[in-house]
């Protein structure tokens, strides 16, 4: 755990250093805003590829995604900590440099912009640490957090990737004067089938959350009545 959590440290803000370093030779027209802005992007591309990687790893490896432990999964949660924290001071180094160039140099300012312009990215890494780490590492999956946790998710993933497109579809209508089942006739029909391609694995990746809502609130009671 400790040298995972210390390999992360020295990880990822010595990549983005390097990215810097390598970018202020590379192009010495670019100001510091502009460096550090694409090596923070650089970081973070690489934080989800392996975050990817681990992902199919871990579900390639485990039968039931319920009870099933896997080494990475665990590991990786500490691997995870040190880069959270170092994106918050990426985004407010970006921001700083920002202002910097901007002539304005008043620290609480800069400050309160940081906060105002990523507060939905500081949540997002706040719940994170906070929140989805300590329920992962002490195995808390049949707790109202964890249970609330779910229903969360399942909420937004069905709000965010699949009633999108019909929402989608109503808004075009709305600007067309046509009711939402209209709309497939009145659009190019590759528009339809390119929609088609990308929300069947989003209704597919749905219905797996769903099975496994169902699992997790089922297996508790069978414990208990087992």
């Amino acid at each position: 755990m400790l040298l995972t959590l210390g390999w992360g440290s020295l990880f990822f803000p010595g990549l983005f250093a390097l990215c810097t370093w390598g970018l202020r030779r590379a192009r010495p027209e670019w100001t510091d805003s502009d460096c550090a802005m694409i090596s923070t992007r650089l970081v973070s591309s690489v934080q989800a590829v392996l975050a990817t990687g681990s992902g199919i790893v871990v579900v390639r490896s485990c039968k039931d995604v319920i009870t099933d432990r896997h080494w990475l999964a665990r590991e990786y949660v500490w691997f995870l900590i040190p880069y959270m924290v170092y994106d918050f001071y990426a985004m407010y180094l970006c921001e700083w440099y920002r202002t910097r160039d901007q002539n304005r140099k008043d620290p609480l300012t800069t400050f309160r912009n940081f906060l105002s312009k990523n507060r939905l990215m500081i949540t997002h890494h706040a719940v994170i640490l906070f929140v989805l780490v300590p329920v992962t590492q002490l195995k808390q999956q049949h707790t109202l957090l964890y249970k609330v946790n779910g229903i969360i998710t399942l909420t937004t993933f069905l709000s965010c990737r699949i009633l999108l497109f019909p929402f989608m579809y109503w808004s075009y209508g709305q600007q067309q004067g046509l009711n939402m089942f209209q709309v497939p006739f009145h659009i190019p029909f590759f528009c339809n089938v390119a929609n088609a391609f990308l929300i069947a694995p989003q209704i597919y990746w749905f219905s797996l959350l769903c099975k496994k809502a169902v699992r997790l609130f089922d297996s508790a009671p069978a414990k208990k009545d087992g």
